[in-house]
């Protein structure tokens, strides 16, 4: 498949087997293992793969615009392939060739997906997760705070901080395990105020040998501040994905009432959201500044399309099956989504002054 393949195809799977079913998609994991299932069906799942290893390898554009396609019609979706995506990308840029030989094909095949558990690396303080050098790899002790798909992916790649501050990142099994290498034990799945059906946990290890074939890279101490520094502008096509899914709400609902209040308000944040996905994709040459100002921007706007999505369905919107409602909590999680200090302090910023 060329781009503009991957893209319609996307399109064609969401809108006729996503979008009817996103409220259930967003509380129930059979109903969300499902969804992920017709992705991977479709080759989906392996965007991020090496054409070498059987993938489909799509440009940086292409991939953008097919997350925010995924962001519009189900939260709860976006947020588990994204996980899945990201993994997949450590892993085809790790030096490790024999598990890349062995993994890459394997999610092209559709037979492995992977999530992410390395997100405490940004929490200042005594790390939660640490590494002791053994032989044939790595001690690992600790719980990971926060790891997405419990039973709907196989492995995950963690990290965890070496005494010398540098971060050690690898594969381990996604499922409870006890042997001779150690013990994983994974938390119940939390309750969340929007996509509660990822089944995120905790993941706690305890002396789990992470043996030197299953390790990804080791990374710098400080990695992770300058990735994120890099990376400011990731989340940004998702969040206008729910943009787009606010907007299609007040549509929505403009369409069934008579009502210039709410054809206005349509047109304006229509306005709204061109201009800041024209910022977005002129965004190449960007200062670090102004690239917080443009994540800053796109969240206050998802927010404010996710409260007009609500505002316009009136009470009928406090059902919790009610697409405004879900709207404006994804809305809530994408303000968060890979939050550092930066990015924490330009959102209020927006708040206080927009």
């Amino acid at each position: 498949m060329n781009s503009q393949d991957i893209l319609n195809c996307t399109e064609t799977y969401l809108q006729k087997f996503v979008a009817p079913q996103a409220e259930i998609i967003d509380t129930n994991s059979e109903a969300l293992a499902t969804a992920i299932d017709g992705l991977e069906a479709r080759s989906l799942l392996a965007l991020r793969v090496p054409q070498y290893w059987g993938g489909l390898d799509i440009d940086p554009e292409t991939f953008d615009r097919h997350q925010e396609s995924i962001a519009r019609y189900s939260g709860a979706l976006w947020f588990l392939q994204a996980q899945h995506h990201s993994a997949t990308s450590m892993l085809a840029a790790s030096d490790n060739e024999m598990l890349k030989n062995k993994d890459l094909p394997a999610i092209a095949r559709g037979e492995l997906r992977l999530g992410v558990g390395f997100s405490h690396l940004r929490r200042s303080g005594n790390p939660v997760v640490t590494a002791t050098p053994a032989k044939d790899g790595y001690l690992l002790s600790g719980t990971i705070p926060w790891v997405t798909g419990l039973g709907l992916f196989h492995k995950f790649i963690l990290a965890a901080t070496l005494p010398d501050d540098r971060a050690v990142f690898g594969m381990v099994p996604f499922a409870n395990f006890a042997g001779e290498c150690g013990t994983i034990t994974c938390s119940e799945p939390m309750e969340l105020i929007s996509m509660s059906s990822t089944k995120t946990v905790t993941a706690t290890l305890d002396n789990y040998l992470l043996h030197e074939s299953q390790i990804i890279s080791l990374k710098p101490a400080g990695w992770i501040a300058e990735s994120d520094r890099k990376n400011v502008l990731k989340s940004i096509p998702a969040t206008l994905g729910c943009i787009r899914a606010g907007l299609d709400a007040i549509n929505s609902v403009a369409s069934s009432k008579n009502s210039p209040a709410i054809s206005a308000a349509s047109h304006k944040l229509e306005e709204k959201f061109d201009r800041l996905k024209t910022n977005f994709n002129q965004a190449e040459n960007c200062s670090f500044a102004e690239e917080l100002a443009l994540r800053a921007e796109a969240i206050d706007l998802a927010m404010r399309c996710g409260q007009a999505a609500v505002t316009v369905s009136a009470g009928a919107a406090n059902s919790i099956t009610h697409a405004a409602g879900r709207i404006y909590r994804e809305a809530l999680v994408y303000t968060v989504t890979g939050q550092t200090k930066d990015v924490m302090a330009a959102t209020l910023d927006r708040i206080l002054n927009s």
